[in-house]
């Protein structure tokens, strides 16, 4: 199962989606969610993955930062390599997106994420992802008022 995950630098979940199933392909569920078009990342800086490609087409008015793909293996190119300053940001965009992903791993901490859960209703995942958002959020949160 997937969701989509906004955080902050401070690694509070900020925004959670509905839970898509896990073939899906995360800028499909972008899409699905966030029409593009739409002002929903106007004027903000958005730090993705590869699985976003497109993303900075396709919404237009925000700051998307993606990370450079290496090139593909050719017969003229066999040994494909990035350049050391495509390295060196791609380096950059992980050192601020790795926020998003410690958010993640912090749900998952509530082992109601990781286990395989065995229930037909259709809404019973959305509470398990959105409590365990709601507890990390709160753990986050007495974390900082110490």
């Amino acid at each position: 199962m997937k969701a989509i995950v906004i955080s902050d630098l401070n690694r509070m979940v900020l925004f959670l989606s509905c839970i898509f199933a896990g073939r899906t392909h995360d800028y499909a569920i972008m899409k699905t969610v966030f029409k593009p078009g739409s002002p929903w990342f106007k004027k903000l800086n958005v730090w993705l993955d590869l699985g976003f490609l497109g993303a900075d087409s396709d919404y237009p008015d925000a700051k998307i930062h993606l990370p450079h793909k290496k090139p593909r293996k050719s017969k003229k190119n066999p040994d494909p390599q990035l350049t050391p300053k495509q390295k060196e940001e791609n380096r950059k965009q992980a050192s601020t997106r790795v926020v998003v992903e410690h958010a993640i791993g912090g749900m998952k901490r509530f082992h109601c994420l990781t286990h395989r859960i065995r229930n037909h209703r259709s809404d019973f995942l959305d509470y398990f992802f959105a409590l365990s958002a709601g507890l990390w959020n709160h753990k986050i949160s007495s974390i900082t008022e110490i």
